[in-house]
């Protein structure tokens, strides 16, 4: 916890109560760091005697403690929703930024500040009054998942090209096939990989097991035969990358962009999620029933998955309405004693 030595006592015993008995993701405990940070910063700046105009990031937030955050006020939380919604600038060095962040940003927030007063009142039992206990999340626009037609993840596929072609091609081919996510497949140990599944650790260190077609198979026994020339600095690690460590999430998004930008596909509406959103579109195309698409990606929530039978039904729409004998209509000359 030496990288959050700018939280306040009752702030660090939270993130690490998160990432030791939780077990939650480095990546999970660092947005609550920022959302939390951001928050106390706001409510002190409220508190404050100083200027108005102070930046939330010069705020020392070191000596907050219990009492402090015993005293927020539902109200005060309004307020910071409020400066979120209308006054957050998104972009700092925009010469004329849009203020006020999304509702889905907005909605990451409060669900770090109600983790936390839920920490303090149940888990903990510091508090006994939990101010957010009763907040309703920002109304989020709800839109269906974009995804890979059949045709774009062959293309997809086929454009793969360059000097870590076969690692490439494998990579691909899992986000296409298990539908796991970007974390998962750079946390891959060579030892993860059996003869027709992939052994995953998923969010909050939950463990299961994603099978594999015989394409899937041959893709990832044509880059083990690379895999096993390299030496990386972890040689556990299923992807390496070129300066010799574990493949990083960032490496793989610009590997996936560059892949589809051979593939003639538009970055800015896909990316290595949509990939995932492909995989389980596809499944459910194929026939697999939704419960069993739940327990391939590892959501935790039935309904999280159940958003891909709703693309499931739009496509069946347009597929009935592609139909020519959807156009025709003779029923005027219908009798209607007949």
């Amino acid at each position: 916890m030496k990288r959050y030595h700018d939280c306040p006592q009752i702030l660090r015993d939270f993130l690490t109560y998160h990432e030791t008995i939780k077990g939650q993701s480095q990546l999970t405990i660092s947005e609550y760091y920022l959302d939390l940070r951001m928050f106390l910063r706001f409510i002190q700046l409220m508190r404050g005697d100083m200027p108005i105009d102070t930046r939330l990031d010069e705020i020392d937030i070191k000596r907050i403690d219990l009492n402090f955050v015993r005293e927020i006020t539902t109200s005060e939380i309004f307020d910071f929703l409020s400066y979120l919604a209308n006054d957050r600038n998104p972009e700092p060095d925009s010469p004329a930024p849009d203020l006020g962040i999304s509702a889905s940003s907005r909605a990451r927030k409060l669900s770090a500040i109600k983790s936390f007063y839920k920490y303090l009142t149940v888990r903990t039992k510091q508090l006994t009054e939990n101010p957010v206990a009763d907040l309703e999340y920002p109304k989020l626009r709800k839109s269906l998942p974009k995804y890979l037609t059949l045709d774009q993840a062959s293309r997809l596929l086929q454009c793969v090209s360059g000097v870590n072609e076969k690692r490439d091609y494998a990579i691909l081919m899992l986000f296409l096939n298990c539908g796991i996510r970007r974390s998962e497949l750079v946390g891959l140990n060579v030892a993860d990989v059996y003869e027709d599944r992939i052994r995953v650790i998923g969010k909050g260190n939950k463990e299961r097991f994603v099978y594999f077609g015989s394409a899937c198979r041959k893709a990832i026994d044509a880059y083990i035969v690379e895999r096993n020339k390299l030496v990386l600095t972890d040689n556990r690690a299923l992807f390496g990358s070129r300066n010799g460590n574990r493949i990083s999430v960032s490496a793989v998004h610009r590997l996936v962009d560059k892949a589809l930008l051979q593939a003639g596909l538009d970055t800015t509406q896909y990316s290595a999620h949509k990939l995932r959103h492909t995989a389980a579109t596809m499944m459910l195309s194929g026939g697999v029933d939704v419960k069993t698409v739940q327990e391939v990606l590892g959501h935790e929530n039935l309904n999280t998955t159940q958003i891909y039978t709703h693309i499931e039904n739009t496509e069946l729409k347009i597929a009935a309405e592609a139909n020519p004998l959807s156009k025709l209509d003779f029923s005027d000359g219908f009798d209607e004693n007949s």
